[in-house]
């Protein structure tokens, strides 16, 4: 998969450093999942408030995606990026000293998390930017593969907080967060070619193009259940199954490796077949496991496994969008990039709110799944009845020097 053509068209540095800056931002920004059990037990929350705690750094980051977006083509990337972590740190830094004390504050700082959540509108453009279009698929599919930070704050988080507690686990976080930052520091680099900035009007010009809405759509279904899912499991687990927080978060761990290791494959399927074939086999496939999953399963290996699919597929799914994102918008990618990561972001917030609210209003999580199929299945049907125009349409606005498009 990394062909000696990948490896000498762009920067590898820059590259590891976008993934490893994404990575432990993503271990943050869901901190509050894995947390979810005991905050919960502390704080006497019921489900919708713990749906709740867990999707309001999903949807400040959405936000604060867009804003990234901008500073991203108006500063560059490494900038952004270096800004984002310095706040980020600060913040948790305060958190821990200060301490977290009643439900209102344990919201607050959801919000502060949202800052790491908006990295992904820094981190992809960032590695896009220094690879050619026919290694898009493959490049963002690695930096996006980041994701797989949510997966360490699943396997940690909850057996750091039964050892040390789980306001300690907020000063720990800080640790790996160093880490990236010093790499990032020392080895990211903007690529030569960087848009020129505009007003800031004009960023809002690309709303303005039918495409641009459906790709965003479609990633708030794939990188909103993804990531909805990834806040939620632990409780899910927990709640459903009776499991104990350490192992309801190995098992949402292994969910979410699944999703984050197979959001390059899809990257680079997508590269190969285009883009809206490798959608359309991964929608199918995330509407009928998240269907499945909302029926209660007769054990939890069993919902594990349904589990599994569906991240699977969801990450896929977040791997071909981004193979088909700069195809179309490769002067806008910046802000394109803020635009659908913002949506992503409030697919995630919908399902793991809706989550919550379903099994405090029915006792079941079923409808909150059901919803989020729907979905599924409706970017499915449309990206049906697009995929011909999208194919005719989109070779002709390329230009004239690039790569053919694939879509």
């Amino acid at each position: 998969m990394l062909s000696r053509s990948f490896l000498k068209s762009g920067h590898t540095p820059t590259l590891f450093a976008a993934f490893l800056y994404f990575d432990f931002s993503f271990m943050v920004w869901v901190l509050l999942g894995p947390l979810g059990v005991a905050i919960a037990k502390e704080f006497h929350l019921d489900p919708a408030q713990k749906g709740l705690m867990v999707a309001v750094p999903v949807l400040s980051g959405a936000l604060l995606r867009l804003v990234a977006g901008v500073m991203v083509d108006r500063i560059g990337p490494k900038r952004t990026g270096l800004i984002g972590q310095a706040i980020v740190l600060t913040g948790l830094a305060t958190a821990w000293l200060l301490g977290v004390h009643n439900y209102h504050q344990v919201l607050a700082l959801g919000v502060l998390l949202g800052v790491a959540g908006a990295s992904f509108a820094v981190a992809l453009p960032l590695a896009s930017r220094w690879y050619p279009q026919e290694h898009q698929g493959l490049a963002l599919g690695i930096a996006g593969a980041g994701n797989s930070g949510t997966a360490l704050a699943a396997l940690f988080a909850p057996l750091l907080a039964k050892s040390f507690g789980w306001t300690n686990v907020i000063g720990l976080a800080m640790l790996p967060l160093l880490v990236a930052f010093v790499v990032y520091l020392l080895f990211a680099k903007d690529a030569p070619e960087q848009p020129a900035p505009k007003r800031l009007g004009e960023y809002l010009e690309v709303l303005k193009v039918p495409d641009a809405w459906w790709l965003m759509l479609l990633y708030s279904v794939t990188f909103g259940g993804f990531v909805g899912l990834s806040s939620s499991l632990t409780i899910y687990f927990n709640s459903e199954y009776g499991l104990d927080p350490v192992i309801a978060g190995f098992f949402t761990a292994g969910c979410v490796f699944a999703g984050s290791f197979v959001r390059p494959v899809g990257g680079a399927l997508a590269d190969r077949f285009g883009g809206v074939r490798t959608l359309i086999v991964v929608l199918g496939l995330a509407a009928v496991g998240l269907a499945t999953a909302s029926f209660q399963m007769p054990s939890a290996w069993m919902a594990l496994a349904v589990l599994l699919l569906s991240m699977a597929a969801l990450g896929a799914g977040n791997g071909a969008v981004f193979q088909l994102a700069p195809q179309r918008f490769r002067k806008e990618i910046g802000v394109m990039t803020g635009f659908i990561g913002m949506t992503g972001g409030i697919g995630g917030f919908y399902l793991a709110s809706t989550l919550g609210l379903a099994k405090k209003l029915t006792g079941s999580y079923q409808l909150g799944f059901l919803g989020f199929a729907a979905l599924a299945l409706f970017a499915l049907v449309a990206l049906t009845s697009l995929k011909n125009h999208w194919r005719a349409v989109w070779p002709t606005l390329a230009p004239a020097d690039s790569m053919p498009v694939r879509v």
